[in-house]
């Protein structure tokens, strides 16, 4: 039994991390085996929330299970988001190199959060050098947002041009594909939201309408749904983008219908698997 290993972090309340990727990777067909790094009662945006943070060697005990029960060798990718801190990041290098040793093909798509514009960092010191000196040059796919882009790379993203070239320089680092999930440039509409997908064959953009909404969650679900749809598509990087760019934006707008706070995943399922409005994916390098 194949199946995607997802280690990020949990919410009871509310859709960030595993809660928010969890479902649109099962929802589209995937097995999907969850490792949780905290058990929050809600996300911090809230301001206020209960739970616990994971201990490292919590973390490593629930891999070796799994690996006990064969799980390692049939993984065919390994899903990584919100990481606590740098020692949490080697137990989850370790796992990648377990489950590549295992399974050669097997993918990693890491999301490096870090933070976000308006926000700056929001994690521990020692956390971006880890993402940027260690993760991403591992990593098969890496799904930054445009801050974490601008780190990684140290350039500066204020136009199309400008993006092409730092998701080109980000891939120099070592992943073999780059996803920018959110490009807001000058030399763009105002109402536009765009994302990036840059390869060895290429770079490709889609565009959706900008929706007057912010919630957490969406860049993990982004994430998950570029991952699943890179694993149907046979790695198809404009297919892929187009569909995962098509979903989320199908979520959101159903989120901002009905004025929620959490995005709405569930109301939205049907959209996961075949939006209604599609966006097709341009080449723009």
């Amino acid at each position: 039994m194949d199946g995607i290993l997802s280690i990020q972090s949990w919410v009871t309340y509310g859709r960030v991390g595993n809660a928010a990727a969890i479902f649109p990777l099962e929802r589209l067909g995937f097995e999907t085996w969850a490792v949780h790094t905290v058990q929050f009662s809600n996300h911090t945006g809230y301001g206020q929330w209960r739970g616990t943070v994971f201990p490292p060697d919590h973390i490593a005990g629930l891999i070796e299970g799994m690996a006990e029960r064969g799980a390692l060798d049939c993984c065919r990718a390994v899903l990584t988001g919100y990481m606590g801190d740098a020692a949490l990041g080697e137990i989850v290098l370790d796992t990648v190199e377990r489950v590549r040793a295992a399974n050669p093909a097997a993918l990693w798509l890491c999301d490096p959060v870090m933070g976000d514009v308006g926000d700056g960092f929001y994690v521990k010191p020692g956390l971006p050098e880890f993402f940027r000196d260690r993760a991403v040059p591992m990593a098969d796919i890496i799904t930054p947002n445009q801050f974490e882009l601008e780190y990684l790379t140290g350039r500066t993203i204020r136009s199309l041009a400008d993006a092409v070239e730092a998701t080109a320089a980000a891939r120099a680092l070592g992943p073999k594909v780059v996803v920018l999930t959110s490009l807001v440039r000058s030399d763009a509409p105002a109402d536009e939201i765009e994302l990036l997908v840059a390869t060895a064959a290429g770079t490709w953009r889609v565009a959706t309408p900008l929706l007057p909404i912010t919630v957490n969650g969406s860049g993990d679900a982004v994430a998950a749904l570029f991952l699943a749809h890179w694993l149907k598509t046979g790695g198809d990087p404009a297919a892929a983008l187009s569909a995962a760019a098509s979903a989320i934006y199908a979520v959101l707008k159903e989120t901002h219908a009905r004025g929620e706070r959490e995005i709405q995943l569930i109301a939205a399922q049907d959209e996961l698997v075949q939006p209604r409005e599609v966006f097709k994916a341009e080449r723009v390098g």
